[in-house]
This record gives structure tokens, sequence and C-alpha cells, in this order.
């Protein structure tokens, strides 16, 4: 009768170290639609994102890519039908005063913190926020 409530406990440690894993894994990666992915680099390179990864199904395929900052992804997509010009993230960085110093812009008071507003060469919008600024929600 002893041994139940020990097994009970491990099972119960194991469920909640499974769903603690779990959810460490899930993400959110938004997908930008670019004209050409090399140009696209070198604009996100000067948020300091770097290429993951790469793929085309074949020479002269459109290009398919993930850049990445620390934990933060992107995918950057030539597919014409992945996503439409012009989207906007919003992304939360510990170094919001260099990145608009990189960008020449000034970051504007809002009553949820600093931000700046960006627009890559493709037209997607990047509004960044200074991380410090986040609610204690999320």
């Amino acid at each position: 009768m002893v041994e139940k409530p020990v097994q009970n406990a491990a099972a119960g440690a194991a469920a909640r170290a499974a769903a603690r894993a779990a959810r460490a894994a899930e993400e959110v990666i938004p997908v930008l639609r670019v004209g050409q992915v090399v140009a696209a680099l070198a604009w996100y390179a000067r948020l300091g994102f770097l290429l993951s990864w790469e793929h085309r199904f074949g020479p002269g395929f459109p290009v398919f890519a993930e850049v990445a900052r620390g934990r933060l992804r992107l995918f950057l997509s030539e597919h014409e039908g992945d996503a439409a010009p012009g989207g906007l993230v919003f992304l939360r960085l510990a170094d919001l005063d260099a990145v608009a110093e990189e960008f020449a812009v000034v970051p504007r008071d809002e009553p949820w913190g600093r931000e700046i507003e960006l627009t890559d060469p493709d037209g997607n919008r990047l509004r960044i926020s200074d991380a410090a600024s986040a609610s204690p929600e999320g």
C-alpha cells in the first residue's frame, strides 16, 4: 500500500516534466514574404538575425529560409503563396536603442513602452519594443 502513492507521485512528476518539456518546445514562427532572400538576409542581419538554414526544391526555384536571433525565429519565403507582402511582426528586443541607432530612428514612448517601427525592403513591418517594457503577464 505504501508503494502506490510513491508510484502515483512519480507518475505525476513525470507527467508534469513531460508537459513542461512540451511547452518549452512550442513556438510560433512568423512567415514573411520576401522578393529575394539574399537581399532580405542582409537587411535582417542588421537586426541581429543570422541565417539558420535555407531550402529550395531545385535550381531556379524560390528559396525558403529561417533566420534566428537567439530564441527568436522568422521564416523568409520567396514562395508567392506562403504569405501576403506587407505583414506585421511585433518583437520585444533587449537592445532597442542599438537597433534604433542602426536604422537611424528614434524610439517613441507609448503607453505600453518604448518602440520603433521598421519596414523591410519587401514592405513587411516590424514593430519593435524594449524587452524591459514587457508586461508581467506576458
